[in-house]
C-alpha cells in the first residue's frame, strides 16, 4: 500500500497525503498560501481527479539544511506520506557554507524523508535549488558567482537524489528566467511571485500525478 494512503469503504475515492520539507521557496515567502508551490500542484492533482490532502509543511525562511534537520525533530513527526518533497540549500550557498557540509547535512534529510515515505525512494522528489542571482535582490552583487555556487550545490544534490534513487526535478533554468521576466518575481524582490512557482508546481504534480495513478 502507498505510504499515506487510505480508500473510503463506501466510494473509490483515494486520498493521498503530503509532506514538504524546505526554506522559503517551500513556505512560499511573500505569497498567499494558495501560491505555494505544494498547494499549487495539491490543486493540479484535483484537476485529474486525484485527491490530496492539503500538504503538511515544515519549512521556514532562512533555514540551513542544519536548521530544517533540528525542526523536523522538534516536529516529531510520526506519520507516513504518500509524497514527500525536500528543496533545501540556498541559505547554505548564501552563507558561505560548504558543499562538503551540505553533502553530509543533505543525504541525512533524504534519508529522513525518505523515512517519512514510508522507506518508498520512489515516493520521494528533491527539487533543486533556484537561482536568486536573478533576481532584482541581486543587483550589484557578482551573479555570476551566485551561479556558480548554485550549480555546485545542485551538483551535490543531484548526485545524492541518484545515489539514493529519488525523483529530481531541476527547476533552475525555469529560476533564471527571472531576470527578464519580473512577473516570476514576489513583491519582495528575493522570492518567486505565484506565477514563477506555478512552474515548479506543473512539473511536480507531473511527477506526482505518475507516482499515484
Amino acid at each position: 500500500m502507498i505510504p499515506g494512503h487510505s480508500t473510503s469503504r463506501d466510494t473509490t475515492i483515494q486520498h493521498f497525503t503530503y509532506l514538504a520539507l524546505g526554506d522559503s521557496y517551500t513556505i512560499g515567502e511573500s505569497v498567499p498560501e494558495a501560491d505555494r508551490f505544494p498547494n499549487q500542484a495539491v490543486r493540479l492533482l484535483a484537476e485529474e481527479g486525484i485527491t490530496v490532502a492539503p500538504p503538511r509543511i515544515i519549512a521556514k525562511t532562512g533555514w540551513t539544511t542544519d536548521e530544517l534537520e533540528a525542526a523536523i525533530g522538534e516536529a516529531n513527526v510520526t506519520d507516513t506520506f504518500s509524497i514527500v518533497t525536500l528543496l533545501i540549500g540556498v541559505n547554505n550557498q548564501y552563507r558561505g557554507r560548504s558543499t562538503a557540509e551540505y553533502k553530509t547535512q543533505f543525504t541525512s534529510l533524504l534519508k529522513q524523508a525518505i523515512h517519512f515515505a514510508g522507506d518508498h525512494s520512489d515516493r520521494v522528489v528533491v527539487l533543486s535549488i533556484p537561482d536568486w542571482g536573478a533576481v532584482p535582490f541581486a543587483e550589484g552583487r557578482d551573479r555570476e558567482q551566485i551561479a556558480a555556487e548554485i550549480d555546485a550545490f545542485n551538483a551535490v544534490n543531484k548526485t545524492v537524489s541518484k545515489k539514493f534513487k529519488v525523483h529530481y526535478i531541476d527547476i533552475t533554468p525555469d529560476t533564471r528566467k527571472a531576470a527578464q521576466d519580473p512577473g516570476l518575481v514576489a513583491s519582495d524582490g528575493l522570492h518567486y511571485s505565484g506565477r514563477g512557482m506555478g512552474v515548479w508546481a506543473g512539473k511536480l504534480a507531473a511527477v506526482m500525478s505518475g507516482m499515484l495513478k
